[in-house]
């Protein structure tokens, strides 16, 4: 994908996402009293009217209501909302099944655009049901997926999703199937299946065009952080340290690439520090924020795992050197992964010494095993007790 501005090639932002992410950063407690963000949400706002948006940024973030600017817009939005009914009453007096689904959807696009949610939901199921063409079909279940995304409503999300699916199965056109995986892959984000968005976001990376959820770069930028948290090595380097549609990005995202390189070279004090810059911006990524400790502590370990392979047994001390940090915090870290069951190694303390006991794959299916094996025992014990009472 060339990174020329091709924006327009997008569905419209309706609803902006960009609106949900500010609305988030004013609720973080440094940005409580930002006054940019506060200017920015409020000039959105009362550009398109939002009066239903602005009463539920104002009770979320405890704002004092404007009532004057409130009454206002409310007035404009009933003497719009009128407007588009007319527009729908004369459609289907005088008018074709074509022309009353536009007056429907516009009147649904309306009731998105200035923050009426469930009005905006029941507007859509009105206009779906008046929709035959399967490509018009899709673009209203996307709308509504959109909507789930800006209110983080994860029933909504996934039932749209799934009526995606079945309506792609039927016969979707290729721009629409792509469009689909990166609704997918934004979702997989929002729950955690790292693994999965990773996936999605590298199927449709040639191909991107939902510029209606993000912008290329931060397409790019999440591809990376997820890819990094989820491939194995050599798939890393085949997919992204060689691609030649993401490396074309990350020569003008210096901190992305410095991320990137500096855990797949070793430089792990240099990985570190990236990845303390990565964590403030997951922390401030609406999407991602409940799940950006455990992002961090996973590429943790992953660095302490990548180190520890290539050793039979390494000093704490030549440990903390390389990821730049205290001989007593490495010791504590890896006291806890190993507790944990994350990392397969021991520290002696005394010697100041680190072994690896990494079992091999075989040995590890036979643990599992034999792990599985007894938990079905006890099972056919507990029935085999129940039926001979």
């Amino acid at each position: 994908m060339p990174l020329e501005n091709l924006e327009e090639e997008g569905l419209e932002k309706n609803p902006n996402l960009e609106l949900a992410q500010t609305k988030f950063l004013l609720g973080l407690r440094e940005h409580v009293d930002d006054a940019f963000l506060k200017t920015k949400l409020l000039d959105a706002i009362k550009a398109d009217n939002m009066a239903p948006f602005y009463e539920e940024v104002c009770k979320d973030l405890n704002w004092p209501v404007d009532e004057t600017l409130l009454a206002t817009m409310k007035a404009h939005n009933v003497e719009q909302l009128k407007k588009l009914d007319d527009a729908i009453e004369d459609a289907e007096k005088n008018l074709g099944e074509m022309e009353v689904r536009e007056a429907n959807l516009k009147k649904s696009e309306y009731l998105c655009r200035i923050g009426d949610k469930e009005g905006a939901i029941s507007a859509f199921k009105k206009t779906y049901d008046k929709t035959v063409s399967l490509g018009h079909r899709l673009d209203i279940i996307f709308h509504n997926i959109r909507i789930g995304l800006f209110y983080l409503d994860h029933d909504h999300i996934t039932r749209n999703i799934e009526k995606a699916k079945s309506l792609i199965e039927e016969g979707g056109d290729w721009d629409r199937r792509n469009r689909l995986k990166v609704y997918q892959g934004i979702y997989c984000i929002a729950v955690r299946n790292f693994k999965e968005a990773a996936n999605f976001f590298l199927d449709t990376i040639s191909t991107f065009t939902s510029y209606e959820l993000m912008d290329y770069n931060t397409f790019v930028r999440y591809t990376v952080y997820l890819s990094m948290i989820s491939l194995p090595r050599n798939e890393l380097r085949d997919k992204i340290i060689k691609g030649s549609e993401i490396l074309e990005v990350l020569h003008s995202n210096s901190d992305v690439k410095d991320y990137l390189f500096s855990l797949y070279n070793c430089h792990y004090a240099d990985f570190f520090k990236n990845l303390a810059h990565v964590e403030g911006l997951l922390r401030r990524d609406y999407l991602i924020f409940p799940h950006y400790r455990y992002y961090v502590r996973e590429m943790r370990i992953l660095a302490y795992t990548q180190l520890l392979e290539s050793y039979r047994s390494l000093t704490l001390q030549y440990m903390a050197e390389a990821f730049g940090v205290t001989v007593e915090y490495i010791d504590q870290e890896l006291s806890r992964f190993i507790a944990a069951g994350r990392l397969h190694c021991k520290v002696d303390r005394v010697g100041g010494v680190v072994e690896t006991n990494r079992p091999d794959s075989k040995n590890w299916q036979y643990q599992a095993m034999v792990k599985q094996g007894d938990l079905l025992l006890n099972r056919v014990q507990k029935l085999s007790r129940v039926i001979n009472i």
